[in-house]
């Protein structure tokens, strides 16, 4: 079991004053096999110690256990617990907040009426000034439909929310950018188009989140094509950045190229098929994708439209077989699937220094320990192992680099200009094979995948050319 602070409660405790309660207490948690954390006395009373405990689990019922360990120590009472992240997430996680402060009669009438009008009159006529006089330059739609949220699946919009408001939370943190969380009451391709398209002019970019393969494409090709901001499904085109830097990083650790190596994936749907698409662009020669049936052939009986079309762009020897049974000779396996779709006995088929990036989550397509003595370079979702590939550390640089310049769209590109940017963050003395991928909170990130989007931007001439825009 991995404990984290996910799955953490703090404890109000009343422990008896006499030697050895509070080692029982510590032992009852350690017992339970959970991390101990903070420790702190709230109030001395007569014969007892009030302290406030903080407790770290793998999950909920192994929070639950530790509770109940805890209830059951002689000298204990267990006064309240309370959950870390449902208090964290209390009245939401964000808030608007005024850029300049109404204090006065006259920031009252220039930040609202009569100003303001001169203002609006300002952008009817010249609508380019929209990007320099409201918040539309650095503010971001993130937008779902709550179909397919984490690993949670179709929960719908309410209850999509807290993750929207979170993407919310890191675009601001790690990038510098306003985002908005909007979840939709429609799972319809056509109301959603038309909702995005409607609240489109309040906003420099749209983030597409949690919505279900292969309704998600569909949306995202059409806003693509109907809006003039970048429009990005982050759960496809961020994954699949993070996944190709990654990648180039591992292969220089294990001597491999890109271009030479052999492929196989599990998971085939909106992450498996942009990681596909970049990995191709980024002149990989030889993929195999497995879904729940194996590998992905041109022929398959009972493929629809969306695997038609991968098995186009994949496979070229056409082989079949389960996704263990192809990893025979492979070079690398990128997970984006479920836990369990490999097992030890398909890496061990694999040849020599095999890369395998699992990135299920919670629970990996195969368990890293089971293989690590097998796999040159691991790689997962989670933050409890090295090489977490999560995906802030694409989304906030490529959208503060692409609103920096007013770009139109991102491009694959300057998708690609934003995985090479970022595996280049780890300089060649520091890599590693448990350190191929930066970490999350490397400040040096969101502004290298920035300035690297930007420039592919004006490159490809997808950047508005007007004086307002910051280049």
């Amino acid at each position: 079991m991995h404990p984290s602070a996910s799955f953490s409660a703090t404890l109000r405790t009343r422990l008896d004053d006499t030697p050895g309660t509070f080692a029982r207490f510590a032992a009852a948690i350690g017992e339970a096999g959970a991390s101990l954390g903070a420790i702190d006395i709230v109030r001395v009373e007569q014969d007892t110690k009030v302290r406030d405990v903080t407790v770290l689990a793998a999950d909920a019922a192994h929070l639950d256990a530790i509770v109940e360990s805890v209830r059951h120590t002689d000298g204990v009472e267990i006064l309240h617990v309370s959950d870390r992240t449902f208090l964290l997430h209390l009245g939401g996680k964000i808030e608007v907040v005024p850029r300049s402060p109404v204090k006065t009669r006259d920031d009252l009438s220039m930040a609202y009426t009569p100003g303001v009008a001169r203002v609006s009159q300002a952008i009817a006529d010249d609508p380019s000034a929209v990007w320099s006089l409201t918040t539309k330059q650095h503010m971001v739609a993130v937008v779902t439909d709550g179909s397919a949220v984490l690993g949670l699946g179709n929960i719908g919009p309410e209850a999509a929310l807290p993750v929207m408001e979170g993407k919310a939370m890191l675009f601001k943190e790690f990038g510098e950018v306003d985002a908005f969380p909007i979840a939709l009451a429609t799972q319809d391709a056509d109301e959603i188009v038309a909702a995005v398209k409607a609240i489109a002019p309040g906003f420099g970019g749209i983030n597409l989140e949690d919505i279900a393969a292969p309704r998600c494409f569909e949306v995202e090709e059409r806003l693509q094509a109907e809006l003039d901001i970048p429009v990005f499904h982050d759960d496809q085109h961020g994954t699949a950045i993070c996944v190709l830097a990654a990648l180039l990083n591992a292969l220089r650790v294990v001597g491999k190229q890109l271009a030479d190596v052999r492929i196989v994936t599990t998971g085939c749907g909106a992450a498996g098929t942009a990681v596909t698409k970049i990995l191709l662009a980024a002149g990989a020669r030889r993929i195999v994708g497995c879904d729940e049936g194996g590998a992905i052939y041109r022929g398959r009986p009972g493929l629809d439209d969306a695997k038609r079309d991968y098995a186009e762009l994949t496979n070229p020897d056409n082989v079949s077989g389960a996704a263990d049974e192809v990893l025979d000779g492979a070079d690398v396996c990128i997970g984006l699937s479920v836990p369990g779709a490999i097992t030890r006995a398909g890496v061990e088929r694999m040849a020599d220094a095999p890369i395998v990036f699992a990135l299920a989550n919670p629970r990996s397509e195969v368990e890293p320990e089971e293989i690590e003595d097998l796999a040159a370079v691991i790689a997962t979702g989670r933050s409890d192992y090295p090489n977490q590939i999560n995906n802030v550390l694409a989304f906030p640089g490529v959208f503060r680099g692409a609103l920096s310049v007013g770009a139109r769209t991102i491009t694959h590109d300057m998708q690609i200009a934003a995985a090479h940017a970022l595996a280049d963050v780890i300089a060649e003395h520091e890599l590693a094979a448990d350190y191929v991928v930066p970490s999350v909170f490397d400040r040096g990130v969101a502004p290298a995948v920035a300035r690297a989007v930007a420039e592919a931007a004006v490159r490809e001439g997808v950047a508005r050319d007007h004086p307002e825009v910051k280049r």
